[in-house]
């Protein structure tokens, strides 16, 4: 029987470890450092930061863990695959070469002209003055982007000069999120949606579309946000498009980054828009989206610590994934979110849901035994149905229910979805 490690601390992990948890070769799930809220469902907490390297590949000796799964991005870019590999140890995620993928704009976007993968046309800056000057050929709105990791929070859609002027100096001026470089782009019209994949060797392994809501209020309004839900699959989008995606952008991407000697192995994410003139690339991210993954991988009907092992071993897959319903995650963010965060909301209505309810913590802590709020986004409340507003009316009717003083929801998550309907 096999013991596992995941390394995160989120949403995300938490639907992670769970997955695992379904396997019956899984015994044992520790999840580092993980969250307080994960301990309902026998996910074993260990208090070891995910940049503790040696701490965290001296813990993966000692338990004689079988398999590691890293869930957040900042390891992955600061080279947590090559030292576990370098101790011996069994990891499923892209090295540090690979995740530069998601970790440089540039990269990415040379990556792509490699293999012919269309996405919005670009220039890069790292000088603030000669980046406002660019503006003067800009046609608005334009998209700023800081080139590094950002936790979902570093695009700008600028609307006019002004807003322009602003983001740069935040990203160039202050250097915001550590960036040293800004990527310029045109802004892209159509509806955007996610395409992940499992990828080992020459292996694609496509994953269920999902549409995430990145701006923070109702209405797609305010600021971009780390995700406040998500829904899979899309009833609004064409059957064959998931397809078209694996073709046009997947397999020559993995193909591409082969060549230039880094390899992908690990959960390859697609943010992708629908055009008039086919499909585009926004960004790639190397491990799963959060809350995307909220929606995703419950659908996954095919072993999931299996299906690693056998991509991990070249070993060709077959995956099945449930076609029946739809999938719909609400995430509950603290009021002030994303411009700050608090904490100390007490959280007991959410570990006494109703059947047909799932939660998937991220910001908790544990306070006088009571389970309670630390952070910004907290938990993702999630069901499935057979539709979209069967979904909603699950989710909504319950959270409406509920004193949650201190903390908000969007009250629109799947809304696309049901406008396409209409």
């Amino acid at each position: 029987m096999a013991t596992v490690l995941v390394v995160g601390r989120g949403g995300r992990e938490h639907v992670i470890s769970k997955q695992f948890l379904k396997s019956k070769q899984v015994t044992t799930v520790y999840c580092a450092p993980g969250n307080p809220g994960m301990l309902q469902d026998k996910i074993h907490l260990v208090p070891i930061d995910e940049l503790a390297f040696p701490e965290l590949i001296a813990f993966a000796q000692q338990q004689q863990i079988d398999l590691t799964f890293v869930g957040p991005e900042v390891p992955l870019q600061q080279g947590i695959v090559d030292a576990f590999q370098a101790a011996g140890l069994t990891i499923f995620g892209p090295d540090q070469a690979a995740a530069q993928l998601e970790g440089s704009k540039t990269f990415a976007k040379k990556i792509m002209a490699q293999a012919n993968v269309a996405t919005a046309a670009y220039t890069s800056y790292t000088d603030e003055a000669a980046a406002i000057a660019a503006l003067d050929q800009q046609t608005f709105p334009v998209v700023l982007k800081a080139n590094g990791l950002a936790a979902g929070k570093g695009v700008v859609i600028a609307q006019n000069r002004a807003a322009a002027v602003t983001a740069l100096h935040e990203f160039l001026g202050q250097h915001r999120f550590d960036t040293t470089t800004v990527v310029m782009e045109e802004f892209l019209v159509g509806e955007e949606f996610s395409l992940m994949a499992f990828v080992s060797g020459d292996q694609v392994v496509p994953m269920p579309l999902a549409q995430d809501h990145k701006a923070a209020f109702d209405g797609d309004q305010g600021p971009n946000t780390g995700g406040m839900g998500a829904y899979s699959p899309l009833p609004q989008m064409p059957p064959e498009l998931a397809e078209q995606g694996l073709q046009q952008v997947l397999k020559p991407v993995v193909k591409a980054m082969h060549a230039v000697g880094c390899s992908f192995t690990g959960i390859l994410y697609a943010g992708l828009i629908k055009t008039a003139t086919g499909i585009k690339v926004i960004e790639f991210n190397v491990r799963f989206g959060d809350p995307e993954t909220q929606v995703v991988l419950p659908q996954l009907q095919t072993d999931f610590y299996q299906l690693l092992q056998d991509l991990l071993e070249q070993r060709s897959v077959t995956v099945g994934w449930q076609s029946e319903q739809t999938y719909l995650g609400v995430v509950v963010a603290d009021e002030q979110y994303p411009m700050s965060s608090g904490a100390g909301h007490d959280l007991t209505a959410f570990q006494q849901l109703p059947a047909g309810l799932i939660c998937d913590y991220a910001g908790t802590k544990q306070d006088a035994g009571k389970l309670v709020s630390s952070g910004g986004r907290i938990l993702c409340v999630v069901t499935a149905a057979v539709s979209i507003q069967a979904a909603q009316t699950t989710i909504y009717t319950w959270l409406q229910q509920q004193n949650l003083s201190g903390l908000r929801y969007r009250s629109d998550i799947g809304h696309r979805a049901i406008d396409a309907e209409a």
